[in-house]
């Protein structure tokens, strides 16, 4: 099946994006039929530049609602992060196979995507790369797509369950490939590819493009009665807060965009130093839609969803204190590096207890 202007429907803008005093940049959006709500935060933290980027879309193919959710974490710099916000879940709206098989169309738009930055940035100076965790559901299907060390939590029953590892070169299949591609892991203040990159995949970074791959890893499974909410976020907030705890704080807030600013601020208070961006789902089951579909909407018209903000720092971010860079030659810390842990990378690190998902399908 082709999809085209004749079956993709309007695509759907969340709610205006709200900033207070303390400079947070939030915003949410609900389905019509109230069974889906969304609510996004972000904020720059204690970094001096902001590289986080997010997107939420929401449309509607021959019938189906289709609701598209992303984090984009950036390293060396936002334009990766920028790029994937703007062309890659258009990118795969647009594959030929999105509907039909929606796990082929992911895998190969995320290296369309990849090989789309790479050119056009092909005439720069610069090697920008980004991390990419997304949440594409199709109907009551559910895939979840990542690149790199950003991460999507699922809460099934008030249990935490990552629905994606985060990929780092001390993996032990990681290293492996990377070693077997002609790369080396060493220690650098962490495991680091070349001694440079912190992951082990990611968008661009060109210079490390023949080991640091742009190749997802994909869960799918379908959304059951039992599931509450996910919890998509950067590591700003993976860093400071352990899964349960974030699928913890999430629940106590009945409205994702509560939920969502909740966890920002909490990452921020445990010492984050690092850029904190999240994005919480919630499910109502309780409520069920006739006919299956989103308002209906002029085919023809179609609109971005921009939800992106890039804000000031809160007052507290002045405070002392930054996160380790995932890029090597970033790092404010020119002291001597600590020394590596007795484990060697040969040893296989798994951070999410509960990772493979019980729940998901192959």
């Amino acid at each position: 099946m082709m999809v085209d202007t004749a079956t993709v429907g309007r695509v759907m803008d969340p709610a205006p994006k709200k900033e207070d005093d303390r400079g947070y940049s939030s915003g949410s959006w609900k389905s019509e039929d109230g069974r889906i709500k969304c609510g996004f935060a972000s904020f720059r933290g204690k970094r001096a530049s902001m590289e986080d980027c997010y997107d939420v879309k929401l449309s509607n193919i021959d019938g189906r609602n289709v609701c598209l959710f992303g984090i984009f974490d950036g390293h060396g710099g936002s334009r990766a992060s920028e790029y994937l916000k703007e062309h890659l879940f258009d990118n795969l709206l647009k594959h030929p196979k999105f509907m039909a098989n929606t796990k082929l169309a992911l895998s190969e738009t995320f290296n369309q995507t990849d090989t789309g930055f790479l050119n056009a940035e092909r005439e720069t100076f610069r090697d920008d790369g980004s991390t990419a965790s997304t949440a594409i559901m199709v109907g009551n299907h559910l895939y979840v797509a990542n690149v790199g060390d950003s991460r999507t939590v699922m809460s099934k029953s008030g249990k935490a369950i990552a629905l994606s590892e985060d990929h780092k070169p001390n993996r032990c299949d990681e290293r492996r490939r990377i070693e077997k591609a002609g790369g080396v892991v060493m220690w650098a203040g962490t495991w680091r590819v070349g001694g440079v990159l912190a992951m082990s995949r990611a968008f661009g970074n060109r210079l490390l493009k023949q080991y640091v791959v742009a190749d997802p890893d994909i869960q799918d499974l379908e959304i059951s009665e039992d599931t509450e909410l996910l919890v998509l976020a950067s590591d700003g907030l993976w860093d400071v807060v352990p899964n349960e705890d974030a699928v913890s704080i999430a629940l106590t807030e009945e409205e994702p965009e509560a939920a969502a600013r909740k966890l920002t601020e909490t990452a921020f208070t445990r010492g984050s130093a690092d850029n904190i961006t999240c994005i919480v789902v919630r499910f109502h089951h309780d409520k069920p839609d006739p006919s299956g579909q989103l308002p209906s909407q002029s085919a023809s018209d179609e609109v971005s969803a921009d939800p992106q903000a890039i804000t000031s720092e809160p007052e507290a971010a002045s405070a002392t204190g930054s996160s380790q860079s995932d890029v090597a030659h970033e790092s404010k810390n020119p002291t001597s590096p600590p020394s590596p842990p007795a484990s060697s990378p040969e040893q296989e690190t798994n951070p999410h207890p509960n990772s493979p998902m019980e729940a998901a399908g192959p």
